[in-house]
């Protein structure tokens, strides 16, 4: 298991709110007033993390990038040369299929990709390696999803890549060797700025093609103040792309 995975889970919610949770029973002789502070944390986060309002305002902040009209799918072939379209993770050994598939969110991804492909007539590129080091690679598992299910060929697989950065490292690679450098981005859209700035410092020109947008109205009842479980999922994820915002920049100049 790579250490960044362990330090990742281990920081951001709930694991970071779980370890305040501990240091408050922990420090509850020891220093009182410090682990009352790291209860209200604890807790407060914890009720924060499950609002599906914070999960619409927070994606506002993030998703940048405007969704491609659809009136623009068929020009998209005199702005671009190909598709490129990131592996989202895989679900492991579905008795149902008889094989491990890919994530919802990958599924939502390839299906946009494949509507773009279609109206454009530009070729794919499936970008996504090994989950956890076991074959077969995101980039395979979608690229059979494409083609036996949607009728769609898949150009390329990248399947070394286990980081947004190495998709874009990888990619490049590919694609510059058959002489390609403009490029439509499929990914999701609170995942787009990071995918964006990685792809285009390994010089590649990108038209941003976003798909499955959380800042919109969440039509829960109460405006979204009532707790669920879901918005605590779709809160650790854009936690997980602020933490990438800041970091990638320091560690991929």
């Amino acid at each position: 298991m790579p250490i960044r995975y362990f330090f990742k889970q281990l920081l951001l919610p709930p694991g970071g709110l779980l370890v305040l949770l501990l240091l408050a029973w922990w420090l509850r002789r020891r220093a009182p007033r410090l682990a009352a502070c790291c209860l209200v944390l604890g807790l407060g986060g914890s009720w924060l993390m499950s609002l599906p309002v914070v999960v619409e305002w927070g994606a506002r902040q993030i998703e940048r990038e405007p969704a491609l009209a659809e009136a623009q799918w068929g020009g998209l072939a005199q702005r671009a040369q190909a598709i490129v379209v990131l592996g989202a993770g895989r679900e492991m050994a579905d008795p149902a299929w008889g094989a491990d598939q890919p994530s919802h969110i990958e599924l939502e991804r390839l299906r946009y990709a494949a509507r773009l492909a279609r109206a454009s007539g530009l070729p794919l590129l499936i970008s996504g390696g090994l989950h956890y080091g076991k074959p077969p690679s995101e980039a395979r598992i979608g690229a059979e999803v494409l083609a036996r299910d949607m009728n769609m060929a898949t150009r390329w697989l990248e399947e070394r890549s286990r980081t947004t950065w190495e998709n874009a490292v990888y990619s490049a690679e590919m694609l510059h060797a058959e002489g390609i450098g403009r490029v439509v981005l499929v990914t999701s859209a609170a995942h787009m700025p990071r995918s964006r700035w990685s792809f285009e410092r390994n010089g590649l020109q990108v038209i941003a093609a976003p798909v499955g947008f959380m800042g919109v109205a969440n039509g829960r009842p109460l405006g979204g103040w009532m707790p669920e479980s879901k918005a605590i999922w779709q809160n650790g994820m854009l936690l997980n792309e602020v933490a990438g915002l800041i970091a990638y920049p320091l560690f991929y100049r």
